[in-house]
């Protein structure tokens, strides 16, 4: 069976993300900062589904630790799963930080860089010897990379930096048979960003009134696409942002 690494994995999207794989038949390794008890429930609905699950913590903002990680990681594939490697990596884990350009403070900027970019970068760089030949990697970003709203420069920035980042290791993965692909949520439903898409009734009219679809996201949206970037007869897709937004600002 197949075994997927997903950062970030105890809650939002990331949860989703873990449950729609375990349905497709995948094996699941998830992550948590400091939610264990969340973690451990994902594990345990993973299970009731018949499949083998783990959850490790990782905080993704200290990339001093990711070398421990992937020891960790190593030890875990093979006492939980009996195998020496893994086949999916999504680099999920993170967080918005809301602030205008002009009161958006260097230490925010550096937590944005830190959780999102350099994460990607260094996590999946860590991870490769654990990464099996034929693998796949997805990295999430934002449907705000494409479409502009104030207050979130820095955490676009950081994950347009992220969807650069994807197309090169595309490339250079791909003696390895590796592909890559960049799955860039619209708004969705969750506690992002204080939870305004979920709680506050008038930016959630206001998102739905800009949206084809004619609502808001929800986690499970993006779960289902995910299991289908890392579906067995999607592996030819490659290189590519793959926007799950209903069609907003079209």
């Amino acid at each position: 069976m197949k075994i997927a690494l997903v950062t970030g994995g105890s809650r939002g999207l990331g949860k989703s993300m873990c449950q729609h794989l375990a349905r497709k038949g995948r094996d699941i390794v998830l992550t948590y900062r400091e939610k264990e008890a969340q973690a451990k429930a994902v594990v345990a609905d993973i299970e009731a589904m018949g499949r083998k699950a783990v959850a490790l913590p990782l905080d993704v903002s200290r990339s001093a630790g990711f070398a421990a990680f992937a020891t960790a990681l190593g030890q875990a594939l093979r006492e939980t799963f009996g195998r020496e490697d893994f086949d999916f990596l999504v680099n999920n884990a993170g967080y918005g930080a809301h602030a205008p350009f002009d009161a958006t403070t260097e230490d925010q900027f550096d937590q944005m860089v830190d959780v999102h970019f350099k994460a990607a970068f260094f996590l999946t760089q860590a991870l490769l010897p654990l990464l099996r030949d034929g693998g796949r990697i997805v990295n999430v970003s934002s449907g705000l990379t494409r479409f502009s709203y104030p207050g979130y420069a820095a955490y676009a920035a950081a994950k347009g930096a992220v969807e650069v980042l994807s197309r090169y290791l595309a490339q250079e993965l791909g003696p390895r048979r590796i592909a890559v692909n960049v799955l860039a949520p619209g708004a969705i439903a969750t506690d992002f960003g204080g939870g305004q898409v979920r709680d506050n009734a008038d930016v959630n009219a206001f998102i739905a009134s800009q949206t084809a679809l004619g609502r808001v996201g929800l986690p499970d949206d993006i779960g289902g696409a995910l299991s289908l970037l890392l579906d067995d007869d999607a592996g030819w897709i490659n290189g590519q942002r793959l926007e799950v937004s209903g069609g907003i600002h079209l």
